[in-house]
């Protein structure tokens, strides 16, 4: 019995470095075992509860960008390479819903998304000139929205940024943005004339 507790910490520990957003209920459902006991090995280890371990990593990442103020991005950006990727998360809440259906408004989404966008370019100031959107399904509240975004396309100052948005494995919103670099001094005139000089 010691034996195949110490292991299933051992592998809760790895599972939760390669994922550090699997919940308590998954995790169970992993191991075979009750929520109550996934808790218990997370506390003997010192492993935090979800929401902490989200706020941890996502303060370890937006370190690194430089185009969105950390309090402007919607959601919780979890990784991030500057130019090429980066995923983030949002629990959706009662407040962002409409009252009557329970239907997340569709702007969360799309913020959560665009501000991803955003945060990958390696500029000081980046804003976005076009946007191609599809909301695939209603979003729910309590549903936790994740969004992987992807340069899938660089020119210049401009890149397009493909960012996918699921809940679990099922895409709700698709969109490609073009997102500009822009020169600070210039921010005031048409993206084109504002744009970064290489």
């Amino acid at each position: 019995m010691t034996d195949s507790r110490a292991d299933r910490q051992h592998l809760l520990r790895q599972r939760l470095q390669e994922n550090p957003l699997l919940t308590d209920h998954e995790l169970a459902s992993v191991f075979g075992v009750s929520v109550q006991t996934i808790r218990l090995d997370r506390m003997s280890l010192g492993i935090p509860e979800l929401r902490q371990r989200v706020k941890d990593v996502a303060e370890r990442v937006l370190g690194v960008v430089r185009s969105i103020g950390t309090q402007e991005i919607v959601g919780e950006v979890i990784d991030i390479v500057l130019g090429k990727s980066g995923v983030s998360i949002l629990e959706t809440t009662q407040d962002m819903a409409f009252l009557r259906s329970g239907v997340v408004r569709g702007h969360y989404i799309y913020s959560q998304a665009e501000s991803l966008a955003i945060a990958l370019v390696d500029a000081e100031v980046a804003l976005t000139g076009l946007a191609n959107v599809k909301y695939r399904r209603p979003v729910k509240v309590g549903e936790k929205l994740v969004a992987k975004a992807e340069v899938i396309r660089q020119k210049g100052t401009s890149q397009v940024v493909l960012v996918v948005t699921r809940v679990g494995s099922a895409p709700v919103f698709r969109a490609k943005f073009v997102v500009f670099a822009i020169d600070p001094e210039r921010a005031d005139r048409p993206i084109k004339e504002a744009v970064m000089t290489p």
